[in-house]
């Protein structure tokens, strides 16, 4: 019984992760004598589906001994930026809502999840951040736009 709901978890955070980000750099935010400082921490990721569009997220690290071990609960505070990086070419069939990165903050099924929309009438993407926990949401949120634009006289 613990073998399939391990691997029904697997498969769903599986499936929550379509792109990998990249760790930018740290600051500490408060120092700890034992275990890791807590930290503010940028990641970049570019959008899978959308060659040419890059958003970092900033993002809470809980340090101490919990966080060192990765049992501490991260706080739901991040910000995001997303900006065109190069000649943006969508794809044939965008989806309305997708989650383009997801992000574990919690051992207890907490997680950011950033999805990009498409608003065709003003043909801008936008990303939006959300803190969620499959129980419970967290209103924890924010958004960055990206107006497709020609790029290097294309």
């Amino acid at each position: 019984m613990k073998t399939a709901a391990a691997l029904v978890i697997a498969a769903l955070s599986a499936l929550s992760l379509p792109a990998a980000a990249e760790e930018i750099g740290c600051a500490t935010t408060t120092w700890k004598l034992i275990g890791a400082n807590h930290r503010v921490c940028i990641y970049a990721y570019d959008d899978p589906k959308i060659p040419g569009v890059t958003c970092h997220v900033s993002q809470a690290r809980t340090g101490g001994v919990k966080g060192s071990f990765g049992l501490a609960e991260d706080p739901s505070q991040f910000s995001l930026a997303c900006r065109q990086v190069g000649p943006i070419t969508l794809p044939a069939k965008l989806s309305e809502d997708e989650i383009v990165f997801s992000n574990d903050t919690s051992i207890f099924f907490k997680e950011t999840d950033v999805h990009r929309f498409y608003d065709q009438k003003r043909n801008v993407l936008i990303y939006m951040a959300i803190s969620r926990k499959i129980i419970e949401g967290a209103p924890a949120n924010a958004i960055s736009t990206v107006p497709i634009q020609p790029w290097g006289g294309k």
